[in-house]
């Protein structure tokens, strides 16, 4: 099956910094996964939290089938995740301590059509986390326009030698 579903939360990697991840496959209505496989979803401000033992998904919206009846779903409904025993009880110690939480990271439908959600256990970022991502997201920009722009070097040395004798090589 060549799905190419791939529903990311950009917004996720900005305000928390990821300590481990996980996949967990979703349990979904008739409607919700034909609605999914035309690539109707976000996962803007979508967390995960534990209610009796089990670990629910919640803010995720998938919208409703185009084609579907009565039988539709609701589009911001809470929808139950699927993990081990083992992979829950681990999350639920980490997510109890203090400033950890869980975060819907990317949605896609695997190889065998079944809908799968990445979740990363995270811990916010402070301010200057934030403007700190922002200065390397910029400067890797700016080094990737420099080298689409096929920029050739004709210099003697490599930069080994440049950083041995203490040489400074600005990219601008």
């Amino acid at each position: 099956m060549a799905n190419k579903i791939n529903i990311k939360n950009k917004k996720a990697s900005f305000n928390f910094e990821f300590i481990e991840r996980f996949t967990a496959g979703i349990q979904l209505k008739g409607t919700e996964i034909k609605s999914l496989r035309y690539g109707k979803a976000s996962l803007v401000d979508t967390y995960c939290f534990f209610k009796d033992g089990e670990l629910w998904v919640k803010n995720m919206r998938i919208d409703e089938y185009s084609h579907g009846t009565y039988n539709n779903h609701e589009p911001k409904r809470d929808r139950k995740l699927l993990l081990t025993k083992q992979e829950l009880r681990k999350l639920e110690k980490k997510v109890n301590e203090k400033g950890f939480t869980l975060v819907a990271t990317h949605l896609y439908i695997n190889d065998e059509g079944l809908a799968k959600l990445n979740i990363a256990l995270a811990k916010g970022k402070r301010e200057f986390d934030k403007r700190e991502t922002l200065k390397q997201k910029d400067t890797e920009r700016q080094l990737g326009r420099i080298r689409k722009r096929d920029f050739s070097w004709d210099l003697n040395f490599n930069d080994s030698e440049a950083n041995k004798n203490g040489w400074i090589v600005m990219l601008a």
